[in-house]
């Protein structure tokens, strides 16, 4: 069967004891979580839920958003995740986009969720602890009323939705994702395969669930694997620390800005036992050299596997193996067993090793095409490889760079520039955190770099200062013309710049 709920009959069958959900001072088994998966898909079939249904999620990271993952798949419907930190309109096209059935939300969100218009929804579950006002179901109320039930695990076919998943929104309206059941069961078994997943491992979620980061580089396989989770609600760099030592977890996810919020914390690295830790995985942005050499100095030994991937792909193209994590320092490595990368022309033919192109990924992990647009599907696959936008190259060894998103390279009087190329230049100034580099308009050029800093406490620079930094380290034309010192980036969840907010700001100077 290729359903993925169907997985934790198999782990309540063979490992009914182990506590594989953590969350504070809660816990779940394999058989307590089974019983209200099982409670929970009654409920939601008395709802009107069915086969091919949706079933949207706005929820922090929590037991019940992974207990809706399988009751809502048991069902042969499909969850749709919604990122808790978008606006209430961008929430009602999702919702509306994918006509879901059902929503289910964390008590944050009802009033806001009440305003929207959303004529196909038939219901509305809450986790709230007190009784909400109507139309709002208690999520509780519902698995209670009907613990005990048994629902089968409907018979999917492997190209069946399992989830909806809509794209960050970097350029425009967010897509659609369609992930299938056997989308996700190669994901899961090139991770497992990749890694040496087994029902040892115990992860740590601390990034949030409704992105593919969380949610698959580790999340859904380790508990494939039959592992154990521990989750963090939202999360917090000195509460994950100590969670990770609390609870002996051997890996986690971080994004880029994750990892980065770890290291400003010396004193707590020092103080608690990690030790435990042996993978940990990231991506979501290309992590600058700087930075990956501070990691490597602060979890010696620790197997830290950047990679590559997209929400497309359900993440986890490609990683870089534990015997290249020093000597292929900036590179996101080779493809996941039974994944194919390519770097190639406009036309989709590969380039030579060491050329940049575009990057393409072909595997039965990669998504079959987004949610009711032919137009977008048009564009996204060539000679049935699916376009990424993200320009790379191949080293001889077949390691992939990632240079920049096709849509961000500069072209400065004829000239490429790669914006990672001076990001990277710019994290080895002591005084920065956090660089993001955009083109801006100019007349004689066309464009020229604009960087936009995050500065350590009590530091300044000026354009002439980084001017003088760059000097040496980069060609003329690639040192910033313009410096803004801003308070953070915008980022989308997965840790990715969001660049075209850096642009309306580059406007406005």
């Amino acid at each position: 069967m290729e359903n993925f709920a169907s997985t934790l009959d198999h782990q309540a069958e063979h490992r009914p004891d182990k506590v594989v959900l953590t969350y504070g001072a809660r816990t779940l088994s394999n058989t307590d979580l089974h019983e209200r998966v099982n409670a929970l898909a009654a409920g939601l079939r008395d709802l009107g839920v069915r086969r091919g249904d949706i079933v949207g999620m706005l929820l922090y990271n929590c037991p019940e958003f992974l207990e809706l993952v399988y009751a809502v798949n048991r069902l042969g419907a499909a969850f749709l995740p919604l990122n808790y930190r978008l606006a209430p309109a961008e929430w009602e096209y999702i919702l509306a986009n994918s006509e879901a059935k059902v929503l289910v939300a964390d008590p944050e969100f009802t009033d806001a969720l009440d305003g929207l218009r959303l004529p196909a929804l038939r219901a509305r579950l809450t986790t709230a602890a007190e009784a909400p006002a109507a139309p709002w179901v208690r999520y509780e109320e519902l698995v209670t009323a009907h613990r005990g039930a048994r629902v089968p695990v409907a018979d999917v076919a492997g190209e069946d939705l399992q989830r909806l998943m809509y794209t960050s929104g970097t350029t425009s309206r967010p897509k659609g994702v369609c992930i299938s059941h056997r989308n996700l069961a190669w994901k899961n078994l090139g991770l497992m395969v990749q890694f040496g997943l087994t029902d040892q491992e115990v992860t740590a979620v601390a990034g949030p669930l409704y992105h593919v980061g969380a949610l698959d580089m580790g999340g859904l396989a380790t508990l494939h694997a039959g592992g154990s989770l521990v989750l963090q609600r939202k999360f917090d760099a000195a509460g994950l620390l100590g969670l990770v030592e609390r609870h002996r977890a051997t890996s986690v996810w971080l994004a880029p800005a994750m990892v980065n919020a770890v290291l400003q914390l010396p004193d707590d690295l020092a103080r608690k036992d990690v030790g435990s830790i042996r993978l940990i995985l990231s991506g979501g942005e290309k992590m600058p050299e700087a930075r990956l050499r501070q990691v490597l100095e602060r979890f010696p030994g620790v197997w830290f596997a950047d990679a590559y991937g997209l929400t497309e792909t359900v993440s986890s193209d490609t990683f870089v193996p534990y015997a290249h994590v020093r000597d292929k320092l900036g590179s996101v490595g080779r493809p996941l067993p039974h994944n194919q990368v390519r770097v190639a022309d406009d036309q989709g033919e590969p380039v030579p090793a060491g050329a940049i192109g575009e990057v393409l990924v072909r595997g039965p992990k990669v998504f079959s095409g987004y949610w009711r647009d032919d137009e977008a599907n048009k564009k996204a696959f060539v000679n049935g490889w699916f376009r990424t936008g993200d320009m790379g190259r191949l080293d001889d060894d077949g390691f992939l760079y990632i240079e920049d998103r096709k849509k961000d390279m500069i072209v400065s009087g004829g000239e490429n520039i790669a914006t990672p190329e001076i990001e990277r230049v710019l994290y080895e100034h002591e005084d920065v955190v956090e660089a993001a580099v955009v083109g801006r308009p100019d007349e004689r050029w066309g464009e020229v770099p604009h960087a936009f800093l995050v500065l350590r406490a009590g530091a300044t620079l000026t354009a002439a200062d980084v001017a003088a930094f760059c000097a040496g380290r980069l060609a003329r034309f690639k040192v910033p013309k313009y410096v803004t010192l801003i308070d953070e980036l915008p980022r989308t969840p997965s840790g990715k710049v969001l660049k075209r907010q850096l642009r309306r700001i580059e406007d406005q100077t």
